[in-house]
């Protein structure tokens, strides 16, 4: 590409290898200069582009930071102001008097009290500028000169849609997209090849889920009988009253299993909305057809929950439920076996497997799903059941879980109250520990959460944070407990939880809480997902602007799931944090969904899913907040499955390629 070694390994450090790299290597976003307005325009804090001349520059040092404030007087016919910079003396030899520049900053008070302009960014053109992600020895400008240089050669790059859909949709081809990014004329230009680049990171996505949908309708699933007078007696023998929700999901489901074609449907409702019911009466209309199913769940905490609690809302109707977990393996050959991730590592085999539940399904992967899939020796692919408490954003929904059903449980059981969630200045924390012992002798009991310690990233990281992190956890619950049982409360009843913990321990623990042998738990976000303690009534979160919103959401769940009148207590660990807007969010709704759509507008789906089970590749320029971009994008993807993805040879490289690198979950 005409350049020497030493900046070819610049380009291959941030992955330009080729001059079609080069050309896709998009800006993160881009400053436009192309309609400058005057001088009397600027307000303090708004970002504006002004074109004006120099009237005078100087350079000053400033004594008490000892930096150089370079000023230099602008001026245009409606007005002057003293455009200011930090330690760049330089400039001096390009801002001459006389000379004329676009000037690119905000408005600001300067310590005597005046007002100054301060500069991000001088430009001689009036028109739209790329800036790229910069790396050492790489800078935009540098970046964007070099594009320029190629920029020809976009035209090689070969078109992936048909002429039909380009021209039916406006959408210009990927070579005028391209350069449109990197060398926009107009802010119109600029978004008609943003939408069609955007298009085309989305596609491979939605073309997937597609042809796992496709896929499955060419499966054959065993067909379950639907026994409505098994199904009234199962409801009319509950302690409670099945919600309207909880109904027509269940329904859906049933349907869904008395079909030859395997089920594939996502049961998301919030956290205490009674997914376990509903999934408890398909699995025994699965018994009573003669054939097995399988229950994950993220954790053996919950897996043994699991396995009491629908143990007992099945037992009057003699089936047989097992337990399989790292800690407890028995009766594999139950009617409905419950376990974790401890059933897909071992080569085990279930010759009558029908149906597979999967407690918050974005835990598992694609991988993991298949191996499920092949446990069965009968040649039928057996139905399977996603179920989440994580509030999924219709967005995301449509790009990460697009080849499933969506069911959802929107209405909460009659008798819960909401949840009333309190953000805690630390100067009354000792009122708050008065409010906490006044639960307590009212016969409540308290969840005491302590907070993560952080995130790490690289496959460094990877491997040190089974242990790393399960060690800084059980340090800090640890050290909490101490301080509550010492200090705080001596006379309660204290009990402490942590991942470093045996099997043995924890399932101790928890059944010594649920019993209510233990006034107050102290636990690492071990408990975050489907535990249920019906008198625990406070959930105390400590060092609250650690955890992220659907966590916060997670653990604020755990408590509320009764007539009690529940609280969540946000500890912040200084004032500053109390600003947090996350918190705030917190504070202000009880809407999982609200708070999803917060998360994901503001910090994306890593935060919302997590940062390594999202399974999407990095967008440069389409956004999973953008419905209409991704409702386009799946209505194109339809379109092009109608037209035959063997006729379009670049797209269905695209799509392997994605296969190859990414995954759905």
């Amino acid at each position: 590409m005409g350049i020497g070694p030493k900046f070819a390994e610049k380009l291959k450090a941030v992955g330009i290898v080729t001059a079609a790299d080069l050309l896709r290597y998009f800006p993160y976003r881009f400053e436009d200069f192309s309609k400058p307005l005057p001088i009397s325009s600027l307000r303090f804090g708004r970002p504006t582009v002004i074109n004006a001349e120099v009237v005078q520059a100087s350079n000053e040092r400033s004594p008490r930071r000892r930096m150089v404030i370079t000023k230099v007087l602008l001026k245009d016919i409606s007005g002057s102001i003293t455009a200011i910079w930090f330690n760049q003396p330089y400039l001096l030899r390009q801002l001459k008097p006389g000379s004329r520049f676009l000037f690119a900053g905000k408005m600001v008070t300067e310590r005597n009290g005046g007002k100054a302009f301060q500069v991000s960014t001088i430009e001689r053109e009036a028109k739209i500028f790329p800036v790229y992600h910069e790396s050492t020895g790489l800078t935009s400008k540098w970046l964007r000169n070099f594009i320029a240089k190629v920029i020809d050669t976009a035209q090689l790059i070969a078109e992936t849609l048909p002429k039909n859909i380009l021209s039916e949709r406006k959408l210009p081809p990927l070579a005028d997209a391209i350069r449109a990014i990197h060398q926009p004329k107009s802010a119109e230009q600029l978004a008609a090849g943003r939408r069609r680049l955007g298009i085309e990171e989305l596609l491979p996505i939605m073309l997937r889920s597609m042809e796992l949908r496709r896929q499955l309708s060419t499966a054959i699933a065993p067909q379950i009988t639907i026994d409505e007078p098994l199904l009234k007696q199962f409801v009319e023998g509950l302690a409670f009253k099945l919600t309207d929700d909880q109904r027509k999901s269940a329904w859906q489901i049933i349907k869904d299993l008395a079909k030859p074609v395997p089920m594939n449907r996502l049961l998301q409702g919030e956290v205490g909305s009674g997914k376990t019911v509903v999934a408890a009466m398909a699995a025994l209309l699965v018994s009573r057809s003669g054939y097995q199913s399988l229950w994950l769940a993220p954790t053996e905490i919950l897996a043994n929950q699991h396995y009491r609690n629908v143990s007992q809302l099945l037992e009057r109707f003699g089936l047989s439920v097992g337990l399989w977990t790292a800690g407890t393996k028995v009766k594999l050959d139950a009617d409905l076996v419950i376990g974790t991730h401890a059933l897909l590592r071992e080569n085990l085999t279930f010759p009558k497997l029908a149906a597979v539940i999967v407690d918050e399904q974005h835990r598992f992967g694609v991988k993991q799903r298949s191996r499920l899939r092949a446990a069965t020796t009968n040649q039928l692919i057996p139905h399977f059941l996603s179920m989440t408490a994580t509030p999924i954003p219709r967005t995301l929904f449509l790009t990460i879980w697009g080849d499933l059903d969506l069911t959802l449980i929107r209405e909460m059981p009659a008798q819960r109250k909401p949840v009333i969630t309190r953000l805690i200045e630390p100067a009354k924390r000792q009122q708050t520990y008065q409010f906490v012992r006044e639960q307590v002798s009212q016969g409540r009991q308290v969840f005491v959460i302590v907070p993560i310690i952080g995130e790490l990233n690289g496959s460094k990281a990877q491997k040190l944070k089974k242990t790393l992190f399960a060690e800084l956890e059980r340090k800090s619950a640890i050290k909490e407990y101490q301080k509550l049982s010492k200090e705080i409360f001596p006379d309660l009843k204290i009990g402490l939880l942590h991942g470093r913990m045996s099997s043995k321990q924890k399932n101790k623990v928890m059944q010594d809480f649920d019993r209510h042998k233990l006034d107050i738990l102290v636990s690492t976000a071990v408990v975050e997902v489907g535990i249920d303690v019906a008198n625990a009534a406070v959930m105390m979160i400590e060092g609250a602007e650690r955890f992220g919103l659907a966590q916060l959401h997670q653990l604020r769940g755990r408590v509320g799931r009764a007539e009690h009148q529940s609280f969540c207590l946000l500890m912040p660990e200084s004032d500053e944090a109390l600003e947090h807007r996350r918190l705030s969010a917190m504070v202000k709704t009880n809407s999982g969904l609200e708070l999803a759509e917060y998360d994901l507008h503001y910090r994306g789906p890593g935060e919302l899913l997590g940062t390594r089970q999202h399974g999407l590749p990095d967008f440069q320029m389409a956004s999973l907040t953008d419905s209409r971009l991704i409702e386009e994008a799946q209505s194109i993807a339809k379109q092009v499955f109608e037209y035959g993805l063997e006729k379009l040879p670049e797209l269905n490289k695209k799509l392997e390629h994605f296969e190859q690198v990414e995954h759905l979950e």
